[in-house]
């Protein structure tokens, strides 16, 4: 592979997230906020290291037999697609010669701990949200060879999302935290993307009403955020098992949000963490 198409660092670490081989370990927790890196790593048993690059901080520890990857993605499935590339580089790829290992390894598991607004007034306030799947109307599978479905929902002026799946394990393993179970759209903004229209007018004005009211394959649609769609579809071109949760801070049906935000968002963390360090 060329030096342009997997570009490493002086010092053999992929280019981005700086990670080396030997770095990753096959559980990796994203979030969105590098502020949230040291939210959940303050829970772990051990912090073996922490180092960061732009908007990418990371801590490397572990909680009860689990090694774990704590990593910030930014905002965004552009930030989605330059972190899942890159781990996969650094867990599966010799970053000296460019090449996947000879040995196959076991897939990376993802697990995002994130935010999100609802879409259903009967979705509450603090709770938290697992998506079975996730709409895209990002754009970042126009970019990638798939085979996903790219339904029609019949919204004017919208490019027709791509529709991607929740690991079947990982959603069975974290079901039992979850208040409830949706499939999620992921908006390539957040606000007229989102449907807020504050300055410039959106288009749509119909646009949350329009989501709220449908039901496709995989269920209800249930909230808005910006990177699980790309994390499911991506994820699964490079053979990763993905998971997102998301703490409600948002009802955008009933145009309210949450008076405690951080204290969900560590309800969302320590409940996860849980999960992960029990036995299975």
């Amino acid at each position: 592979m060329q030096a342009s198409e997997i570009i490493v660092n002086p010092d053999n670490s992929i280019y981005h997230l700086k990670l080396k081989n030997g770095e990753v370990p096959q559980k990796v927790i994203t979030v969105g906020d590098p502020d949230r890196v040291e939210a959940v790593a303050q829970h772990l048993d051990q912090v073996f290291w922490r180092k960061q690059n732009r908007e990418f901080h990371i801590a490397s520890g572990r909680i009860g037999q689990e090694d774990l990857l704590i990593i910030s993605t930014g905002i965004g499935t552009d930030n989605i697609d330059i972190v899942l590339n890159e781990l996969q580089l650094a867990y599966a790829w010799d970053l000296h010669s460019r090449t996947p290992f000879a040995l196959e390894l076991p897939p990376l598991q993802i697990i995002r701990l994130g935010t999100s607004g609802a879409l259903r007034p009967e979705i509450e306030l603090d709770s938290i949200l697992i998506s079975n799947a996730a709409l895209g109307f990002d754009g970042l599978m126009y970019f990638y060879e798939n085979t996903f479905d790219f339904p029609d929902l019949g919204l004017k002026d919208f490019p027709r999302p791509y529709l991607a799946e929740a690991d079947a394990g990982l959603l069975k393993r974290f079901s039992s935290i979850a208040d409830n179970v949706g499939t999620t759209v992921t908006a390539n903004g957040f606000y007229g993307p989102q449907g807020r229209s504050v300055i410039s007018p959106t288009k749509n004005k119909t646009f949350l009403n329009d989501l709220a009211s449908m039901q496709i394959k995989t269920g209800r649609i249930t909230n808005l955020e910006m990177e699980t769609a790309g994390i499911y579809a991506l994820g699964s071109l490079l053979n990763m098992q993905c998971i997102s949760l998301s703490a409600i801070l948002a009802n955008r049906l009933l145009g309210t949000f949450s008076t405690k935000p951080e204290q969900s968002t560590q309800a969302l963390i320590k409940a996860a963490l849980e999960v992960l360090s029990a036995p299975h």
